[in-house]
């Protein structure tokens, strides 16, 4: 994942804006720390693309705008501390489970809740209601958006003859306003070519910087297009 620095003190507007800024750090699947660069600058504009792109959906988002070469100002939220990931191919651990072919398309997205960063994440959404971690009602509109983020996000890659396979949702709250927050990195989104002569790189399996650097390009260049 993208290493980050959260700025809270910024001497306007009372605190009600924070900025995120995103380091050329970046950490592997085996918890080793590479370094990779310009990755934060072109993750901040992937972000900032991705995020005015739902917007024009009327996905709500805390994102407002850039700031700086490798920030990015969001209003203030308190984050829920859970994920959300939106699998639209099976990935290693379903198709085990379900005897599939890793990567087969599915009919239909599977919602995946995980709570913490250790190999047995995945809850349901009763742990989240019965620990408090959420309430029912925001629980309901979370999904919601979750549809329509993958709705929006599938049809987008489609037309790049890309297969969104998964992406990974996390949000926040300020008052009674729910937002979409996070990131689009390498961690968070992972896209195939359709076409399989086409040469890629797997991001499921980034294992150097220069498959992060790789891979990270692929998304820049993707959100350049316009």
């Amino acid at each position: 994942m993208i290493e980050t620095i959260l700025h809270k003190d910024i001497p306007f507007d009372e605190g009600n804006y924070q900025l995120i800024e995103y380091l050329d750090n970046y950490q592997i699947a085996d918890g080793k720390k590479v370094k990779v660069k310009e990755i934060g600058k072109k993750i901040a504009l992937t972000n900032a693309f991705f995020f005015d792109y739902l917007k024009e959906y009327h996905i709500p988002t805390a994102f407002l705008r850039k700031d700086g070469e490798n920030s990015l100002k969001f209003s203030t939220y308190q984050e829920y501390p859970f994920r959300i990931k939106i699998l639209n191919s099976a990935d290693k651990r379903n198709s085990k489970i379900f005897g599939m072919k890793e990567g087969s398309e599915l009919n239909l997205p599977i919602f995946e809740f995980h709570y913490g960063c250790g190999k047995e994440s995945v809850i349901s959404e009763s742990h989240l209601i019965a620990f408090d971690l959420c309430n029912p009602e925001d629980m309901k509109l979370i999904t919601r958006i979750c549809s329509k983020i993958n709705a929006v996000l599938k049809s987008f890659f489609e037309r790049r003859n890309e297969t969104l396979a998964e992406v990974c949702c996390h949000f926040g709250k300020y008052e009674d306003k729910v937002f979409l927050i996070g990131d689009f990195s390498p961690a968070s989104l992972k896209i195939f070519p359709k076409d399989e002569s086409v040469k890629w790189t797997n991001p499921y399996k980034l294992s150097s910087a220069a498959e992060v650097k790789k891979y990270t390009e692929h998304l820049f260049n993707i959100a350049s297009v316009k």
